[in-house]
């Protein structure tokens, strides 16, 4: 079992659409399906050892590597990335069509 404590060097990031081998073949490992959607994950040495789905779900990790620490900062990280997501506010693009979409008013 590998020790990424002796590592100390990880990322906890989003999973790009470059990441989806490694994610199946974390999901393989893990004997578990491989997450869909936005996913958080975390990297160690060029590796992903540790995922969630930010739509909930099971966490997948790495067997083989503890794992245990990091992925209670996915757990923590994946929440505040939920929590910025449902504050967020409407994008220009979104407010634009809101007030294009609205009668107009008029003035006698």
């Amino acid at each position: 079992m590998s020790n990424l404590a002796t590592t100390n060097e990880f990322t906890v990031r989003l999973a790009r659409p470059t990441d989806s081998r490694q994610l199946a073949t974390l999901a393989a490992l893990d004997s578990a399906a491989k997450p869909q959607g936005d996913v958080v994950v975390v990297e160690s040495e060029g590796r992903i050892v540790a995922a969630k789905p930010l739509a909930g779900g099971r966490t997948i990790a790495d067997p083989f590597v503890r794992t245990a620490a990091l992925v209670q900062m996915l757990d923590l990280r994946a929440n505040q990335l939920r929590a910025a997501s449902s504050a967020r506010k409407p994008s220009m693009v979104e407010r634009l069509r809101v007030l294009h979409e609205r009668p107009a008013v008029r003035v006698n």
